[in-house]
């Protein structure tokens, strides 16, 4: 069979960032390179990034697999319709198609719902026999010992998954309702210096939800990294990186040069009505400054939008940064994912004011907050942009990311930049 995969998060954005920074650092998606893995040799495979007018729809290709997050949704149902004009088989997955499999379904051949470990073969075996079911639901905890290697392709593999799902529970976070993928599991760790040991580039990300879920996993995984010689980022919760100095020092040896952190709010009520457990406002300062210790850089995320948020929370939030020195700041606007019960809970409250997907992006208010109008919100958040990617702190930032060593992952604050000054000025 000849297989087409293609993730459209890849050849619809058309901004700075994803010509620059996808070109160099993600050669391939995540998702469509575990799709490849799980796939017999004796099937063609073609994973396709590049502009979407180069597509060919009338190619002959048997089978067309679309992966898809919730703002790319309409672009993926729209190539699913046209690869099916052209009489192609489609199969639509990912974060929306699993939320939605209904509406998904209008569009494709079949939706792959949840983890594909076990489906997409499932899948596959069931195209050749000629015996398509319409949907192929995960039905049991995927074992991790499953999650392929991606070292099939001699490039970069910008992302390595050690571990998978997330047990913290918050609100507006699309594992908390999804089923399995709340359940945390850890990776062989063999499996995993393996991928690593694999990849010909130096740099890359883990993109597991949180790498401080498990310390003694993850610090017995530093210890095996400390002569690969690579350096990376990874995500981390605030309640183990402000007490747990091993795990820091180990992982400044193994070559971490940054965490990304969700501190999601400076109001300790936010946080408690979110339902982030791991998370105490008193203690940021603090895990701020134990990272920098370590010469560690830090891009924390802020989200804004919460029941209760108030309008002087902008400026305290923006003073706060300013004040500890976060060195990449990331203000999001909340979003209602479908699945998730935030929006469960905000449907039921009539408050979703669009469905419009392609705004569900973190950038749009799809919602009616509750003390302040949709446009103050938008606005307060656009404000924050502005002032936190100002020439004078893009310039600090760049400087002391070269002191410090991490200036090839200085495309992430060129990701911001850019977004910032294309969406917000």
């Amino acid at each position: 069979m000849k297989i087409l995969l293609i993730d459209p998060g890849s050849i619809n954005n058309k901004s700075l960032f994803n010509k620059f920074y996808r070109s160099q650092y993600f050669p391939r998606s995540l998702s469509l390179l575990i799709l490849a893995a799980l796939t017999p040799q004796k099937h063609s495979v073609e994973l396709y990034q590049g502009p979407y007018e180069d597509i060919n729809f009338e190619d002959d290709y048997d089978i067309v697999g679309i992966t898809s997050i919730t703002p790319y949704a309409p672009y993926a149902y729209d190539l699913a319709d046209r690869f099916r004009h052209h009489g192609k088989t489609v199969v639509l997955g990912g974060w929306h198609p699993s939320a939605l499999p209904e509406e998904a379904k209008q569009h494709a051949d079949a939706v792959v719902i949840g983890e594909a470990e076990e489906t997409w073969p499932e899948f596959l075996k069931d195209f050749g026999e000629n015996k398509l079911k319409p949907f192929y639901r995960q039905t049991r905890i995927v074992d991790p010992k499953l999650i392929p290697c991606l070292n099939m392709y001699n490039e970069y593999i910008f992302q390595v998954q050690a571990t998978r799902g997330c047990s913290t529970g918050c609100e507006f976070c699309c594992m908390t309702n999804a089923k399995f993928r709340n359940i945390f599991r850890c990776r062989p760790i063999e499996n995993v210096i393996k991928e690593i040991e694999s990849m010909p580039n130096k740099n890359f990300i883990f993109s597991d939800s949180s790498l401080t879920m498990n310390p003694k996993y993850t610090k017995s995984l530093f210890f095996r990294m400390k002569n690969l010689n690579k350096r990376f980022i990874g995500m981390g919760n605030t309640n183990v990186l402000s007490k747990d100095e091993e795990l820091l020092n180990l992982a400044k040896e193994a070559g971490c040069i940054g965490w990304y952190i969700g501190f999601e709010s400076i109001s300790q009520e936010s946080i408690d009505h979110m339902g982030k457990k791991t998370n105490k406002v008193e203690d940021y300062r603090f895990v701020v400054k134990k990272i920098h210790k370590h010469d560690m850089m830090i891009i924390g995320s802020f989200v804004f939008g919460f029941d209760t948020d108030k309008p002087e929370t902008f400026d305290l939030t923006f003073n706060f940064v300013d004040d500890v020195g976060i060195d990449v700041p990331d203000p999001l606007i909340l979003t209602p994912f479908p699945g998730t019960p935030l929006y469960n809970r905000f449907k039921s409250e009539n408050r979703i004011i669009t469905e419009d997907w392609l705004k569900y992006d973190l950038e749009h208010v799809v919602f009616k907050p509750k003390n302040m109008s949709p446009q103050d919100l938008t606005d307060s958040v656009h404000q924050l942009y502005k002032d936190f990617f100002s020439r004078k702190k893009i310039s600090k930032r760049i400087f002391k990311s070269i002191q410090l060593g991490y200036y090839p992952f200085i495309n992430v604050i060129n990701q911001n930049y850019v977004s910032a000054k294309r969406r917000y000025t």
